[in-house]
Parts: C-alpha cells; sequence; structure tokens
C-alpha cells in the first residue's frame, strides 16, 4: 500500500520515548514506530465502538430473532 509523508508535532518526552525505542531496535526508525502506534490506537477504537454498538442490543430481543420460525417447523426438519 502507497504510503504518504506528513509532518507532526508533538510533545519532546514522547519523541525522545520513540527514539529510545528505535535505538533498542524495538523500530527500525521513527515513521514505524508512529504508524504503529497510531494503527494498534485506531483498532482499539473500532474495537471500543463495536462493543458499545453490541451493547445496545436487547439480549431477549436477539435471541427472540434467531429462533424465530424454529420451533414450528422442527418437526419437518430430516433427522441426522
Amino acid at each position: 500500500m502507497p504510503k504518504t509523508k506528513i509532518a507532526i508535532t508533538m510533545k519532546r518526552d514522547l519523541l525522545e520515548e520513540i527514539d529510545r525505542l528505535v535505538e533498542e531496535g524495538i523500530f527500525p526508525n521513527r515513521s514505524q514506530a508512529i504508524e504503529s502506534a497510531v494503527e494498534d490506537h485506531h483498532i482499539r477504537l473500532r474495537k471500543t465502538r463495536l462493543l458499545a454498538e453490541c451493547l445496545k442490543l436487547d439480549p431477549a430481543a436477539e435471541r427472540e430473532l434467531a429462533e424465530e420460525g424454529l420451533a414450528k417447523d422442527t418437526s419437518e426438519w430430516p433427522e441426522y
């Protein structure tokens, strides 16, 4: 996937921490460290949003929808 160069502003102590991670060989460079952090945070936000949406569901109503029509049709199901 093509990448786009950007400029960012951040606190000096955070940049120093990123530089320490690069020096320790955890990341090959600043860009990779920042990209990894942004990607991880983005994934976490997506999961949080999915959880929030799932919590809005009514379990009883969802179960009723899932089982709708099953009880009356079981006599027509083939034997396994």
